[in-house]
């Protein structure tokens, strides 16, 4: 009597022969990025919570080499990742009728993008004002 072995399928590298799950992947990846970006955040504002000298010493941390390199590596990370995030929005929600037509992917992608650029111009430009 033989024993047949159960079939195993190798899972090792089935993303890379996928130009759409390479996407996806990056996408999950730079995620790491958010919530790395979240944590330095977080511990700034334990930081401010310990008083001055402690927030003071958290700033002037800031700004070393690494901390620098850092935040432009977020900066890139981040904005991939709200680019690809309002890129597939179109897909994952339900169909958008404007006067009785579909309104098209790009529209619903564009409006996104446009909106998180104004956000982010907008609290840039609060920030600067209120440095002054």
């Amino acid at each position: 009597m033989s024993k047949r072995r159960p079939y195993v399928r190798p899972m090792d590298g089935w993303w890379r022969k996928n130009p759409y799950f390479v996407e996806y992947m990056i996408h999950e990846g730079t995620a790491f990025f958010v919530a790395a970006y979240a944590a330095v955040l977080l511990v700034g504002l334990v930081r401010l919570s310990q008083g001055e000298a402690a927030w003071n010493g958290w700033l002037h941390s800031l700004t070393s080499p690494w901390y620098v390199l850092f935040h432009l590596a977020a900066l890139l990370a981040i904005t991939y990742h709200t680019y690809t995030w309002f890129k597939i929005m179109p897909r994952t929600m339900p169909p958008v009728v404007v006067g009785g037509e579909r309104l098209p992917a790009w529209a619903i992608t564009g409006t996104g993008l446009a909106v998180a650029a104004a956000a982010g111009i907008g609290l840039l430009a609060f920030v600067w004002g209120m440095a002054r």
